[in-house]
């Protein structure tokens, strides 16, 4: 069975999509589309702006959507999904990709989400950190251990946890985590503690967003971040796309399901190769590709 994959937050780079503007009509017509949706020329920064233009939360939720979802629409017979799934923002591009949402209303819910993300991270300022080289099990024994804000935010692959929460939080948890045998215990340079208690605020704006919008039964099986299971139910996709927002990101479980379930292959569609390298974490012997580009 052919799985396919989208990436999230941080793959993003300078010149992304340009070459589908270029020599798709499909992909240039929804370019424009999007810039309009947007209220600004999202096009303008991802083909030739900066990386900071890029890294502001409320560009590059969008940008990494577009170029994921207008590959899928000029991939013609190579895009034919029997599951799919998304990392974090990812998820909203594997939804519309597999049919669950139109393009329109996955792209006004991933500028909602972004904005209302950004805004939760300007009301309380908090980060993430990576820690490398230790059992799940020991990371959140740590997080629980803190008497401060910070959880388990990304299983991403065996031996590699992301964690999230205040500042103070994650300072602790590195200090006490490096000092159990992480190997390393990296900051990461995000603008907040995404998928943490502290987006709180977020979810309740995006919950009524995504309620008001018109969800379909996906054309295969969807494979979640809050539970590492598929679905096909849109009330169901709905419920676990609120929460994803502060519950932790199953990326290492959603791969060993697909795996267990019968996947024969990856294909991560849209910029970067992380997805690629995380399933090949998971199992070596998988087979991995990836469409970045025309």
């Amino acid at each position: 069975m052919k799985a396919f994959v989208f990436p999230g937050q941080g793959a993003q780079f300078v010149g992304m999509g340009k070459d589908l503007y270029e020599n798709s009509e499909e992909a240039k017509a929804l370019f424009e589309k999007a810039n309009e949706i947007l209220g600004f020329r999202i096009t303008d920064l991802m083909f030739a702006g900066t990386d900071e233009d890029l890294k502001q939360t409320k560009v590059t939720q969008p940008a990494i959507f577009l170029h994921s979802v207008l590959l899928t629409k000029t991939m013609g017979e190579d895009f034919k999904p029997e599951m799919t799934a998304g990392h974090s923002l990812g998820e909203f591009s594997a939804l519309v990709a597999a049919g669950a949402m139109s393009f329109e209303d996955g792209l006004k819910l991933v500028s909602q989400r972004a904005l209302a993300m950004q805004k939760a991270c300007e009301a309380e300022p908090s980060t993430m950190a990576a820690i490398v080289g230790l059992e799940d099990a020991i990371v959140e024994e740590v997080c629980e251990s803190i008497d401060e804000v910070v959880v388990a935010a990304n299983y991403n692959c065996p031996g590699q946890l992301v964690i999230s929460g205040s500042f103070a939080g994650i300072d602790k948890a590195c200090e006490v985590l490096t000092e159990k045998g992480a190997k390393r215990a990296i900051k990461l340079p995000v603008g907040g503690a995404f998928h943490s208690p502290l987006m709180e605020p977020a979810r309740e704006e995006l919950a009524a967003a995504i309620e008001a919008t018109s969800f379909n039964a996906p054309v295969c099986p969807v494979y979640q971040n809050v539970s590492a299971t598929p679905f096909t139910d849109p009330t169901q996709i709905k419920e676990n796309l609120v929460a994803q927002l502060t519950a932790p990101v199953k990326w290492t479980q959603t791969v060993q399901n697909m795996i267990a379930d019968g996947a024969t292959s990856f294909t991560e569609v849209g910029p970067g190769k992380v997805l690629q390298g995380l399933v090949k974490k998971v199992d070596r012997k998988m087979a991995v590709s990836g469409v970045s580009s025309l």
